[in-house]
């Protein structure tokens, strides 16, 4: 399911405009990614967990060259199912 599809599908369950979802749901990306970039979780109960991991710096091996190379530490976004959410998908 594309963006659109996803916005169009909740415009039609919640009787709202395509518009106002668009809108809910981009305000929605921006907090979640701003909270996530100050370092916060961000919880949705019965839905999950938006938070951050810290990747710690280490070797790797470009696949092309066979060349040992440093890659950097990192913050990675990841995503972590709430029960009910889980429960309901199985």
């Amino acid at each position: 399911m594309k963006k659109q599809d996803f916005i169009k599908s909740v415009a039609t369950a919640a009787g709202l405009s395509q518009d106002a979802v668009s809108k809910a749901l981009t305000s929605m990306i921006d907090v979640v990614t701003s909270e996530l970039k100050a370092g916060n979780e961000v919880n949705i109960t019965g839905f999950g967990a938006f938070k951050i991991s810290k990747r710690a710096a280490r070797n790797g091996v470009n696949p092309r060259t066979g060349e040992s190379i440093k890659i950097p530490a990192m913050n990675s976004p990841v995503f972590r199912a709430g029960k009910t959410l889980k429960e309901s998908v199985r």
